[in-house]
């Protein structure tokens, strides 16, 4: 299956979530409501993968506003109905806390609402009834100039999360301090699964691992359930400046980071040949969102991309990310 994150681009006007400031008392019950329809165009459109907007609950582990706590609750009926829809439906869904939740932070504050987090998010997965391939994702977090530290202490607050939160959550190798051998490190240590990441893997390597060494190594610590890749296609055209820097910039060379607004199917074609002959998921990471779901899925099922995959040695093509009813 190939799937997006968050925001539909391809039907105006569909919400991922309930986006009021919270003086506006929004509430999970309205997101749930915004998902249904999200999760209905995903049928419409024959897409069976998609993340949810980590903000789907607002406010849930805002530590000073404690009317916004109980939501998962109060909303345990209809996320346990959203839960069978999404079962009907075919879909795997995650959830990815944003770069602010930083389980490893030095400061005991930081990491006690990253938890909370964490935990609030399996909570939702868990009252949707949805089964081990409902993942929160996560990175090990910041540097802060000591990587052994900082692992440990990754280690060690996983450790201290609930239950649920240890069971849900996920690593991914990340973009800028810690590649797919520091997700194995943690993972020797604590069981949680690898997502590997393929942009992340072109940018932060530092042993030198080749694609097929990390995605067999990462993909491997799934068991039965069936593993997820991310992948995205670095941007290579030139970025506008802040506004308030527009005259004295002019344009601007994009980062290697930056994601591309739809995934290149030559390198994704490559990428696949590199992983070899090994079956998982696809989480594209790129700022068109379905519609660039929509216009790979095409491109592959098209004789140039089946020729393309033919020239490269993918015999198979892309069967094996033609959605499967009720898959992981």
């Amino acid at each position: 299956m190939i799937g997006f994150a968050v925001k539909v681009l391809g039907e105006p006007g569909l919400r991922s979530h309930d986006t009021r400031r919270w003086q506006s008392g929004p509430h999970l019950a309205q997101s749930l409501r915004c998902l249904r329809e999200v999760f209905a165009y995903l049928d419409r459109v024959d897409i069976r993968m998609y993340r949810m907007a980590s903000g789907l609950a607002p406010y849930l582990s805002h530590p000073d506003l404690p009317q916004f706590h109980r939501q998962v609750e109060e909303c345990a009926q209809e996320l346990a109905q959203m839960g069978e829809y999404a079962r009907t439906l075919g879909l795997r869904l995650s959830f990815h806390p944003s770069q602010y939740v930083l389980l490893n932070a030095e400061s005991e504050t930081i990491a006690a609402h990253a938890a909370v987090d964490i935990s609030g998010q399996a909570r939702i997965l868990e009252a949707m009834g949805l089964g081990p391939e409902a993942v929160v994702v996560t990175h090990i977090g910041g540097l802060y100039g000591a990587r052994e530290a900082s692992r440990a202490r990754f280690v060690a607050r996983w450790e201290q999360l609930p239950e649920v939160g240890r069971r849900r959550l996920v690593l991914e190798n990340d973009d800028t301090s810690f590649g797919v051998g520091d997700t194995l490190w943690v993972h020797q240590r604590t069981g949680i699964r690898l997502v590997f990441d393929y942009l992340h893997h072109m940018l932060v390597n530092p042993e030198g691992m080749s694609v097929r060494e990390a995605v067999a190594q990462c993909l491997g610590t799934w068991g039965q359930v069936r593993p997820k890749v991310h992948f995205s296609s670095t941007r290579t055209e030139l970025r506008a400046p802040p506004p308030r820097r527009a005259r004295t910039l002019g344009q601007l060379s994009p980062a290697l980071s930056d994601h591309a607004d739809f995934a290149n199917p030559f390198e994704l074609i490559c990428f696949l040949r590199e992983a070899g002959e090994v079956e998982f998921d696809l989480m594209l990471e790129v700022k068109a969102k379905d519609l660039a779901v929509l216009r790979l899925r095409e491109f592959l099922r098209s004789p140039a991309g089946q020729l393309a995959c033919r020239v490269v040695g993918l015999e198979a093509g892309v069967a094996a990310f033609k959605p499967v009813a009720g898959a992981g």
